[in-house]
């Protein structure tokens, strides 16, 4: 299967997108410095994105993108056609010339995975991640209190050694 960085930068803008929007537009700055994606070419990803009705630009200062849908309502299976990126199993790319000017013989079982890793793509929702984002975040706080506690009581088991 072929999903090249477009695909996945895509949706790792539209997740940080998502997940900062409620502080109003976010820059494609932002979104470049946390996620470590060239700006230029978050301006071509968010170009196709715009076009594709996924997002809305908003101009002036303040300005940045907000989501032009609700997250519940945005797959990756969308954001994914929005930039133009083919999820591809055949090394034909779809033309039925594997072998020179014919089929191979297991065209249509990369065909059917084509179909099903789309038709599971399309399942996922940009709010599902979004959700499992915050999950881990929230995990990681947790993990980050235990392990300071941790070392707090071996300092202070240290002190009173002395």
């Amino acid at each position: 299967m072929r999903l090249t960085t477009k695909g996945r930068f895509a949706v790792t803008a539209m997740l940080d997108l998502a997940m900062r929007e409620g502080g109003g537009p976010v820059t494609l700055a932002g979104i470049s410095e946390r996620q470590s994606i060239s700006l230029s070419y978050l301006e071509q990803l968010f170009g196709k994105l715009r076009r594709a009705e996924l997002v809305d630009s908003v101009r002036g200062p303040g300005g940045g993108y907000t989501l032009a849908k609700q997250i519940c309502d945005i797959s990756v299976a969308d954001i994914i056609v929005a930039v133009d990126e083919p999820v591809d199993a055949t090394q034909c790319g779809g033309r039925e010339n594997c072998r020179g000017s014919q089929r191979c013989m297991t065209h249509d079982l990369w065909t059917n995975l084509n179909v099903t890793i789309f038709d599971y793509l399309s399942k996922v929702s940009l709010a599902s991640l979004v959700q499992e984002q915050h999950a881990k975040e929230q995990q990681a706080k947790e993990t980050c209190v235990v392990q300071d506690k941790r070392d707090s009581n071996a300092h202070a088991a240290a002190g009173s050694a002395l």
